[in-house]
């Protein structure tokens, strides 16, 4: 069987530590231990360990930034309520599978801020979905579909914020399970229209 290249096997190895570990855990070393190559190896394809992180949610988890960037190019494209459950679809995903990884920073504020910083000069961060939602919801807003006085950037946090709120809220619930993702898409993105359409 043919070996994957050494960039996949990083990336993968990556992905498993960080959900296992957490990320303040899985050290560049252990990486590149279990992805079967030399810690320098790992950095001739990842500046830092926050770009490997970057890169786990771009190529690992669902891709909610290039749905979004992509409706924000071509507004007017499907119907709001179906593109905003898809948003909520996948963003939900995007939560549900990037908690686990990234919890593990609010326990060390150190690193948090070390990471927080490479975030900024990278160019990304968890206000980056939002702010593309943000602009989606105002290319809607200047075809009449979104109403005229809809506040776009508050919108996008509601909808963004349930869905990183489904991703942690429901393990403690008597039930133990999150509420399936496509129904919870459905409805929040019709509950969030019903607010914001043009009437």
């Amino acid at each position: 069987m043919e070996q994957k290249p050494a960039r996949v096997r990083v990336l993968d190895a990556a992905h498993e530590l960080m959900l296992t570990v957490g990320l303040a855990r899985a050290t560049t070393k252990e990486i590149a231990r279990a992805a079967g190559c030399s810690e320098a190896a790992l950095y001739k394809y990842f500046a830092s360990k926050e770009e490997l992180f970057i890169q786990v949610l771009h190529e690992r988890l669902p891709r909610l930034t290039p749905l979004l960037r992509s409706l924000a190019a071509e507004p007017g494209r499907g119907t709001p309520e179906r593109n905003l459950t898809e948003i909520a679809r996948q963003a939900a995903l995007f939560y549900e599978q990037s908690f686990p990884i990234a919890a593990s920073l609010y326990a060390e504020m150190q690193l948090k801020r070390r990471h927080d910083q490479a975030m900024r000069e990278m160019g990304s961060g968890p206000h980056v979905p939002i702010e593309e939602l943000d602009a989606y919801l105002r290319a809607e807003q200047a075809l009449g579909r979104i109403g005229p006085d809809a506040d776009t950037f508050a919108a996008a946090s509601l909808l963004l914020g349930a869905c990183a709120q489904r991703a942690f809220a429901y393990d403690a619930s008597p039930s133990g399970e999150r509420p399936p993702v496509d129904d919870f898409a459905a409805r929040l993105a019709r509950t969030l229209l019903a607010g914001i359409a043009d009437a």
